[in-house]
């Protein structure tokens, strides 16, 4: 957890902070604002027609806008959105954001998925601020429709909270992420947690675990 001014920073084992793992679906962060910045899709309500393909998901299974395939983190819909980016903008807008070790491995539809790319909580952290705050290369109106489909809960006159999970279903070492960050009348923090997943009882404690330390520190 660290505040957007960098002033404040708390952290639980420091070695993993630094670890790189594959960033699993909290890619769909900046996969977002590379779809919307290339034109591979228009807006947060613009839809894909579902392929037909039933997938383990149910929720999955049906046509999607770019906000529905966010918030229920459906993959073939940010895999078409792949294909129409294209492997260069991902390079040149990955370089542009820093992100992790930069590398796009030669899967355009799984990069972010079978550990090509990696990324730290550190690092998490350090992109997201720079979401905040806007100082990467993309339209403001890229920024205002990620946001808007970030949103994961408000609480009025106190916090707006932000966020996205991630599990790496596909590796043999399965890591769990929740990522984002809170703008209270205070201020705004930045938080990113991730864990090892041992089962489909452990993905609850993303999010529980951050909202927790969260409440802990006195944020939320």
């Amino acid at each position: 957890i660290e505040s957007l001014d960098g002033s404040t920073r708390y952290i639980f084992n420091q070695k993993r902070a630094a670890t790189r793992y594959s960033p699993a679906s909290t890619f769909k962060i900046p996969n977002t604002l590379i779809a919307l910045e290339t034109g591979a899709i228009g807006g947060a309500d613009d839809s894909i027609r579902w392929d037909g393909v039933t997938r383990g998901i149910d929720n999955w299974n049906r046509d999607h806008t770019l906000r529905t395939a966010f918030q229920v983190s459906c993959v073939w819909f940010y895999q078409e959105l792949a294909r129409r980016v294209g492997f260069p903008p991902y390079e040149r807008f990955i370089n542009a954001m820093k992100y992790g070790n930069r590398v796009t491995g030669d899967s355009l539809t799984l990069f972010w998925l079978n550990d090509a790319l990696k990324i730290s909580a550190l690092e998490q952290i350090r992109v997201l601020r720079g979401i905040v705050r806007e100082e990467f290369p993309f339209r403001r109106d890229a920024y205002a429709t990620l946001k808007s489909i970030m949103v994961a809960e408000e609480k009025k006159d106190s916090y707006i909270l932000y966020g996205k999970t991630g599990w790496s279903i596909r590796l043999s070492q399965q890591i769990g992420w929740y990522i984002g960050y809170v703008e209270t009348p205070a201020g705004v923090w930045l938080f990113a947690v991730n864990l090892d997943i041992t089962s489909e009882a452990v993905l609850p404690l993303r999010k529980q675990l951050a909202l927790d330390a969260l409440k802990a520190k006195g944020i939320l």
